[in-house]
């Protein structure tokens, strides 16, 4: 080792490597010290992250319940392919309620594409003034046979998907019944939705101000059986 090397080392070994403020110091090779600036990350967001708090985010006027969950498999060349199969029903228990299907290799997916079909469905069926129904009516879906009847001062009684469409409509004093032995959940819900249309519906219309539904009310349509009956 040479004179000048163990002159430089010696000085090298002298100079601190830390100051007193906390910055780091990088050496040069003929002793020059320069100070590194740190970079400070300052998030100005109140909930952290990218998207902020959930809190923030607004609040569907729609409430929402699953009614089924399945694991589908489709047979493919390849093997088999899995996917999940949602049904729920959405409403506001102010007069308006749907039923929406959703497929996808993810819940989260389906659950999404459901809620999006429900609200494409959404119907207002015509209650009376205590949140009834003006009279009786059946329908049969597919393998499910429902029928819907009033029950003036007696509540909700109701069993099943037809409890999830009766509650999330917001009807009461209402007595529902499924004759069939489907366990179907969908088509029970399908058959309860297709009954309260019988009822005669209120126009849906979304407003392009507001984005809401202006409804137009129509008035009561007994079915042609009924009316031949009174005649």
């Amino acid at each position: 080792m040479t004179v000048k090397e163990k002159e430089l080392k010696t000085k090298e070994n002298s100079l601190p490597k830390e100051k007193s403020s906390g910055e780091a110091v990088s050496l040069a090779k003929d002793g020059k010290t320069f100070p590194k600036t740190r970079r400070k990350f300052v998030n100005k967001k109140p909930g952290g992250g990218r998207g902020g708090r959930r809190d923030d985010r607004p609040k569907s006027e729609y409430d929402q319940k699953i009614i089924s969950l399945r694991r589908v498999t489709r047979v493919v060349s390849g093997g088999r392919r899995f996917s999940f199969s949602v049904a729920l029903v959405i409403g506001n228990r102010n007069g308006s309620v749907g039923l929406g299907l959703g497929k996808s290799i993810d819940t989260s997916l389906a659950i999404g594409k459901a809620e999006r079909n429900a609200k494409k469905n959404l119907i207002r069926p015509n209650l009376t003034k205590d949140r009834s129904i003006p009279f009786n009516v059946r329908f049969k879906y597919s393998s499910s046979d429902v029928m819907l009847s009033p029950a003036p001062g007696k509540g909700l009684k109701a069993g099943g998907a037809m409890r999830v469409v009766l509650e999330l409509l917001g009807a009461k004093n209402v007595t529902g019944k499924i004759f069939s032995r489907s366990k179907n959940h969908a088509n029970n819900a399908k058959a309860s939705i297709e009954a309260l249309k019988q009822l005669g519906l209120k126009a849906v219309a979304v407003s392009k101000k507001t984005g809401r539904n202006d409804s137009k009310e129509e008035k009561f349509k007994k079915p042609a059986s009924d009316r031949n009956k009174n005649k």
